[in-house]
Protein backbone atom coordinates (compact mmCIF):
# COMPACT_ATOMS: atom_id res chain seq x y z
CA UNK A 1 0.00 0.00 0.00
CA UNK A 2 1.02 3.49 -1.12
CA UNK A 3 1.69 5.92 1.90
CA UNK A 4 -0.66 8.26 0.17
CA UNK A 5 -3.68 5.29 0.00
CA UNK A 6 -2.49 4.77 3.63
CA UNK A 7 -2.28 8.37 5.16
CA UNK A 8 -5.86 8.44 3.11
CA UNK A 9 -7.06 5.51 4.84
CA UNK A 10 -5.75 6.49 8.83
CA UNK A 11 -7.69 10.10 8.02
CA UNK A 12 -10.75 8.55 7.12
CA UNK A 13 -10.68 6.57 10.26
CA UNK A 14 -10.20 9.30 12.33
CA UNK A 15 -13.00 11.17 11.09
CA UNK A 16 -15.26 7.88 11.70
CA UNK A 17 -14.14 7.14 15.13
CA UNK A 18 -13.41 10.74 16.49
CA UNK A 19 -15.47 11.03 19.39
CA UNK A 20 -17.26 13.93 20.51
CA UNK A 21 -14.75 15.41 23.32
CA UNK A 22 -16.34 14.72 27.10
CA UNK A 23 -15.00 17.60 29.71
CA UNK A 24 -14.09 16.43 32.77
CA UNK A 25 -17.39 17.13 34.41
CA UNK A 26 -18.53 13.86 34.10
CA UNK A 27 -15.63 11.65 33.59
CA UNK A 28 -15.75 7.74 32.79
CA UNK A 29 -13.62 5.94 34.07
CA UNK A 30 -13.04 3.85 30.53
CA UNK A 31 -11.68 6.23 28.37
CA UNK A 32 -9.11 8.22 28.38
CA UNK A 33 -8.44 11.94 26.91
CA UNK A 34 -4.97 12.92 24.83
CA UNK A 35 -4.15 16.39 23.44
CA UNK A 36 -2.22 16.26 21.29
CA UNK A 37 0.26 18.58 18.56
CA UNK A 38 0.48 15.55 16.14
CA UNK A 39 -2.26 15.11 13.64
CA UNK A 40 -4.12 12.81 15.33
CA UNK A 41 -4.65 10.35 11.84
CA UNK A 42 -0.89 9.43 12.26
CA UNK A 43 -1.91 7.51 15.37
CA UNK A 44 -5.73 6.47 14.71
CA UNK A 45 -4.36 3.02 14.32
CA UNK A 46 -2.24 2.49 17.65
CA UNK A 47 -5.77 4.10 19.45
CA UNK A 48 -8.40 1.66 17.71
CA UNK A 49 -6.01 -1.09 18.57
CA UNK A 50 -5.76 0.17 22.16
CA UNK A 51 -9.41 0.28 22.48
CA UNK A 52 -10.45 -2.97 20.54
CA UNK A 53 -7.70 -4.66 23.57
CA UNK A 54 -8.84 -2.45 26.73
CA UNK A 55 -12.17 -1.40 25.99
CA UNK A 56 -11.53 1.91 27.05
CA UNK A 57 -11.87 4.73 24.46
CA UNK A 58 -9.87 7.48 23.46
CA UNK A 59 -10.90 11.52 22.94
CA UNK A 60 -7.99 13.18 20.58
CA UNK A 61 -8.50 16.82 20.64
CA UNK A 62 -5.56 18.34 18.10
CA UNK A 63 -3.98 21.65 19.32
CA UNK A 64 -1.70 22.55 16.90
CA UNK A 65 -0.45 25.86 18.65
CA UNK A 66 -0.42 27.14 22.54
CA UNK A 67 -0.86 23.57 24.14
CA UNK A 68 0.92 24.84 27.47
CA UNK A 69 -1.16 28.23 27.35
CA UNK A 70 -4.50 25.85 27.08
CA UNK A 71 -3.90 23.86 29.90
CA UNK A 72 -2.96 26.05 32.25
CA UNK A 73 -5.53 28.42 31.11
CA UNK A 74 -7.77 24.93 31.61
CA UNK A 75 -6.18 24.86 35.47
CA UNK A 76 -7.47 22.06 37.79
CA UNK A 77 -10.66 21.68 35.81
CA UNK A 78 -8.55 20.38 32.74
CA UNK A 79 -10.13 17.23 30.94
CA UNK A 80 -6.66 16.26 29.66
CA UNK A 81 -4.95 12.99 30.41
CA UNK A 82 -2.05 12.87 28.30
CA UNK A 83 0.10 15.91 26.38
CA UNK A 84 1.52 14.31 23.29
CA UNK A 85 4.18 16.24 21.21
CA UNK A 86 7.25 16.01 19.13
CA UNK A 87 10.78 17.51 19.92
CA UNK A 88 12.47 16.49 23.22
CA UNK A 89 12.47 20.73 23.55
CA UNK A 90 8.85 20.65 23.67
CA UNK A 91 8.37 17.84 25.59
CA UNK A 92 10.86 19.09 28.74
CA UNK A 93 9.05 22.52 28.25
CA UNK A 94 5.71 20.99 29.48
CA UNK A 95 7.40 19.54 32.55
CA UNK A 96 9.32 22.83 33.18
CA UNK A 97 5.75 24.80 32.86
CA UNK A 98 4.02 22.43 35.70
CA UNK A 99 1.78 20.88 33.41
CA UNK A 100 2.74 17.49 33.94
CA UNK A 101 2.63 14.74 36.45
CA UNK A 102 5.01 12.11 37.47
CA UNK A 103 4.47 7.98 36.67
CA UNK A 104 6.37 5.34 38.35
CA UNK A 105 5.48 2.28 35.83
CA UNK A 106 8.06 -0.34 35.54
CA UNK A 107 6.67 -1.67 31.75
CA UNK A 108 7.60 2.20 30.75
CA UNK A 109 10.75 1.41 32.80
CA UNK A 110 11.46 -1.78 31.42
CA UNK A 111 10.38 -0.49 27.92
CA UNK A 112 12.12 2.94 27.63
CA UNK A 113 15.87 3.18 28.05
CA UNK A 114 16.88 5.63 30.84
CA UNK A 115 18.43 8.67 28.63
CA UNK A 116 15.07 8.68 26.63
CA UNK A 117 12.55 8.99 29.70
CA UNK A 118 12.67 11.51 32.79
CA UNK A 119 14.76 10.56 35.51
CA UNK A 120 11.49 11.33 38.13
CA UNK A 121 8.88 10.19 35.50
CA UNK A 122 7.28 12.76 34.21
CA UNK A 123 8.12 12.47 30.57
CA UNK A 124 8.51 9.37 28.32
CA UNK A 125 9.60 8.78 24.98
CA UNK A 126 7.20 6.87 22.49
CA UNK A 127 9.51 6.93 19.10
CA UNK A 128 12.95 7.66 17.58
CA UNK A 129 13.77 10.21 14.98
CA UNK A 130 17.24 9.66 13.80
CA UNK A 131 19.11 12.81 12.56
CA UNK A 132 20.90 10.90 9.79
CA UNK A 133 22.70 11.72 6.50
CA UNK A 134 21.11 11.48 2.83
CA UNK A 135 23.51 10.73 0.39
CA UNK A 136 23.72 10.11 -3.38
CA UNK A 137 23.75 7.10 -4.71
CA UNK A 138 26.46 7.31 -6.96
CA UNK A 139 28.85 7.89 -3.83
CA UNK A 140 30.97 5.27 -2.25
CA UNK A 141 30.01 6.20 1.00
CA UNK A 142 29.26 4.22 4.59
CA UNK A 143 30.61 5.75 7.24
CA UNK A 144 30.02 9.58 8.35
CA UNK A 145 30.48 11.60 11.51
CA UNK A 146 28.36 14.78 11.84
CA UNK A 147 31.22 16.73 11.89
CA UNK A 148 32.49 15.01 8.41
CA UNK A 149 29.98 17.74 7.24
CA UNK A 150 32.31 20.47 7.86
CA UNK A 151 34.83 19.00 6.01
CA UNK A 152 35.83 21.13 3.00
CA UNK A 153 36.10 18.27 0.54
CA UNK A 154 31.99 18.83 0.57
CA UNK A 155 32.76 22.35 -0.64
CA UNK A 156 29.31 23.41 -2.23
CA UNK A 157 28.07 19.86 -1.66
CA UNK A 158 25.95 20.06 1.70
CA UNK A 159 22.21 20.31 1.93
CA UNK A 160 20.12 20.68 5.30
CA UNK A 161 17.12 22.60 6.15
CA UNK A 162 16.64 26.24 8.59
CA UNK A 163 19.58 25.43 11.58
CA UNK A 164 16.56 27.41 13.46
CA UNK A 165 14.45 24.33 12.72
CA UNK A 166 14.22 22.13 15.95
CA UNK A 167 15.48 19.26 14.11
CA UNK A 168 18.53 20.71 13.56
CA UNK A 169 18.31 23.21 16.99
CA UNK A 170 18.53 19.82 19.01
CA UNK A 171 21.60 18.28 16.77
CA UNK A 172 23.59 21.38 17.69
CA UNK A 173 22.83 21.36 21.08
CA UNK A 174 23.67 17.49 21.05
CA UNK A 175 26.74 19.09 19.70
CA UNK A 176 27.44 21.89 22.23
CA UNK A 177 26.77 18.60 24.46
CA UNK A 178 29.88 16.56 23.46
CA UNK A 179 32.53 18.98 22.88
CA UNK A 180 31.62 22.76 24.16
CA UNK A 181 30.61 25.67 23.01
CA UNK A 182 33.43 27.00 21.11
CA UNK A 183 34.04 23.44 18.67
CA UNK A 184 30.28 23.75 18.15
CA UNK A 185 30.49 27.27 16.58
CA UNK A 186 33.56 26.53 14.16
CA UNK A 187 32.18 23.13 13.07
CA UNK A 188 28.72 25.25 12.05
CA UNK A 189 30.68 27.57 10.08
CA UNK A 190 32.49 24.64 8.22
CA UNK A 191 29.05 23.27 7.40
CA UNK A 192 27.57 26.77 5.91
CA UNK A 193 30.75 27.76 4.38
CA UNK A 194 29.75 23.99 2.06
CA UNK A 195 26.58 24.32 1.87
CA UNK A 196 25.59 23.80 -2.22
CA UNK A 197 22.31 26.32 -1.14
CA UNK A 198 20.63 28.25 1.66
CA UNK A 199 19.80 26.32 4.75
CA UNK A 200 15.61 25.72 4.04
CA UNK A 201 13.35 24.18 3.01
CA UNK A 202 12.26 20.75 4.70
CA UNK A 203 14.00 17.45 4.85
CA UNK A 204 12.60 16.08 1.97
CA UNK A 205 13.99 19.13 -0.33
CA UNK A 206 17.11 17.52 0.96
CA UNK A 207 16.46 14.29 -1.07
CA UNK A 208 14.92 16.52 -3.98
CA UNK A 209 18.47 18.55 -4.53
CA UNK A 210 20.90 15.64 -4.23
CA UNK A 211 18.52 14.20 -6.67
CA UNK A 212 18.75 17.33 -8.93
CA UNK A 213 22.36 17.60 -8.60
CA UNK A 214 22.56 20.25 -6.19
CA UNK A 215 23.82 18.45 -3.11
CA UNK A 216 25.67 15.18 -2.64
CA UNK A 217 24.90 14.91 1.01
CA UNK A 218 22.39 16.25 3.54
CA UNK A 219 21.52 16.40 7.12
CA UNK A 220 17.65 15.00 7.51
CA UNK A 221 15.09 12.66 9.45
CA UNK A 222 15.36 8.99 8.35
CA UNK A 223 11.58 8.44 8.39
CA UNK A 224 10.85 10.99 5.12
CA UNK A 225 13.01 8.15 3.30
CA UNK A 226 10.07 6.16 4.96
CA UNK A 227 7.84 8.03 3.01
CA UNK A 228 9.17 8.87 0.24
CA UNK A 229 10.33 5.41 -1.25
CA UNK A 230 6.49 4.32 0.29
CA UNK A 231 4.77 6.73 -2.30
CA UNK A 232 3.52 6.13 -5.20
CA UNK A 233 5.96 5.12 -7.98
CA UNK A 234 6.29 7.68 -10.34
CA UNK A 235 5.85 10.66 -7.76
CA UNK A 236 7.98 13.16 -7.20
CA UNK A 237 8.93 11.84 -3.74
CA UNK A 238 8.98 8.51 -4.86
CA UNK A 239 12.06 9.69 -6.88
CA UNK A 240 13.28 11.68 -4.13
CA UNK A 241 13.59 9.08 -2.03
CA UNK A 242 15.22 6.69 -4.47
CA UNK A 243 17.80 8.62 -5.53
CA UNK A 244 19.32 8.00 -1.89
CA UNK A 245 21.18 6.27 0.68
CA UNK A 246 20.63 6.82 4.48
CA UNK A 247 23.70 6.70 6.24
CA UNK A 248 23.81 6.83 10.25
CA UNK A 249 26.20 9.23 10.92
CA UNK A 250 28.11 10.14 14.70
CA UNK A 251 29.73 12.17 16.55
CA UNK A 252 33.32 12.00 16.19
CA UNK A 253 34.30 12.52 20.12
CA UNK A 254 31.54 10.13 20.82
CA UNK A 255 32.83 6.75 21.54
CA UNK A 256 29.77 4.83 21.82
CA UNK A 257 29.37 5.66 17.84
CA UNK A 258 25.54 6.50 18.43
CA UNK A 259 23.51 8.63 15.81
CA UNK A 260 22.33 11.70 17.95
CA UNK A 261 18.11 11.45 17.94
CA UNK A 262 14.83 13.59 18.67
CA UNK A 263 11.92 11.66 19.66
CA UNK A 264 8.02 11.77 19.68
CA UNK A 265 6.66 11.65 23.32
CA UNK A 266 4.53 12.11 25.94
CA UNK A 267 3.58 13.01 29.60
CA UNK A 268 0.32 12.86 32.09
CA UNK A 269 -1.24 15.95 32.57
CA UNK A 270 -0.93 17.09 36.28
CA UNK A 271 -4.71 17.23 36.61
CA UNK A 272 -5.29 14.01 34.58
CA UNK A 273 -9.33 12.88 35.26
CA UNK A 274 -8.16 9.58 34.75
CA UNK A 275 -4.77 8.66 35.47
CA UNK A 276 -4.88 4.77 35.89
CA UNK A 277 -6.56 5.04 32.42
CA UNK A 278 -3.72 7.16 31.07
CA UNK A 279 -1.20 5.28 32.41
CA UNK A 280 -2.48 1.86 30.41
CA UNK A 281 -2.53 3.67 27.41
CA UNK A 282 1.05 5.04 27.68
CA UNK A 283 1.91 1.88 28.74
CA UNK A 284 -0.02 0.19 25.62
CA UNK A 285 1.86 2.26 23.52
CA UNK A 286 5.26 0.96 24.41
CA UNK A 287 3.83 -2.78 23.78
CA UNK A 288 5.14 -4.94 20.77
CA UNK A 289 1.99 -4.41 18.86
CA UNK A 290 1.64 -0.70 19.33
CA UNK A 291 5.48 -0.13 18.61
CA UNK A 292 5.30 -2.27 15.80
CA UNK A 293 2.14 -0.52 14.66
CA UNK A 294 3.66 3.32 14.90
CA UNK A 295 6.61 2.14 13.05
CA UNK A 296 4.94 0.99 10.29
CA UNK A 297 2.33 3.87 10.08
CA UNK A 298 5.20 6.67 10.57
CA UNK A 299 8.35 5.15 9.27
CA UNK A 300 9.97 6.61 12.79
CA UNK A 301 11.74 3.94 14.66
CA UNK A 302 10.61 2.04 17.84
CA UNK A 303 11.93 3.11 20.85
CA UNK A 304 11.78 -0.33 22.52
CA UNK A 305 14.22 -3.08 21.41
CA UNK A 306 13.82 -5.83 18.87
CA UNK A 307 10.29 -4.31 17.33
CA UNK A 308 9.87 -5.61 13.88
CA UNK A 309 9.97 -2.76 11.51
CA UNK A 310 8.49 -0.67 7.85
CA UNK A 311 10.89 -2.61 5.87
CA UNK A 312 12.66 0.10 3.95
CA UNK A 313 13.65 1.21 7.54
CA UNK A 314 14.71 -1.92 8.42
CA UNK A 315 17.09 -1.45 5.04
CA UNK A 316 18.95 1.26 7.10
CA UNK A 317 20.30 -1.70 9.38
CA UNK A 318 20.52 -1.28 13.51
CA UNK A 319 20.04 2.24 14.99
CA UNK A 320 22.64 2.52 18.16
CA UNK A 321 21.41 6.02 20.14
CA UNK A 322 23.47 8.31 21.15
CA UNK A 323 23.37 7.52 25.10
CA UNK A 324 23.71 11.57 25.67
CA UNK A 325 20.37 11.93 27.96
CA UNK A 326 18.05 13.90 25.96
CA UNK A 327 18.10 16.45 28.97
CA UNK A 328 20.92 17.37 28.79
CA UNK A 329 20.35 18.32 24.60
CA UNK A 330 17.41 20.37 26.29
CA UNK A 331 19.63 22.21 28.58
CA UNK A 332 21.52 23.37 25.09
CA UNK A 333 19.30 24.64 22.85
CA UNK A 334 18.84 28.43 23.15
CA UNK A 335 22.50 28.09 23.26
CA UNK A 336 22.19 26.50 19.69
CA UNK A 337 19.78 29.29 18.63
CA UNK A 338 21.84 31.85 19.58
CA UNK A 339 24.63 30.23 17.75
CA UNK A 340 23.26 29.77 15.00
CA UNK A 341 22.41 33.17 14.22
CA UNK A 342 25.81 33.85 14.96
CA UNK A 343 27.36 32.60 12.29
CA UNK A 344 24.69 33.67 10.34
CA UNK A 345 24.18 30.02 8.88
CA UNK A 346 20.17 30.58 7.62
CA UNK A 347 21.50 33.81 5.68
Amino acid sequence: MTAMRKHTLLFAALAMTSAAFVSASAPTADEVNLYTTREPGLIIPLLDAFTEDTKIKVNTVFVKDGLIERVKAEGDKSPADILMTVDIGNLIDLVEAGITQPVQSDILNAAIPENLRGSDGQWFTLSLRDRVAYVANDIDINTLTYEDFADPKWKGKVCIRSGQHPYNTALIAAKIAHDGAEATEQWLEGVKANLGRKAAGGDRDVARDILGGICDIGIANAYYVGRMKNAEPGSDAYKWGEGIKVVRPTFASDKSQGTHVNISGAAVAKHSPHKDSAVTLLEYLVSDKAQSLYAKANYEYPVKAGVELDEVVASFGELEVDPLPLTEIAKHRKQASELVDKVGFDN
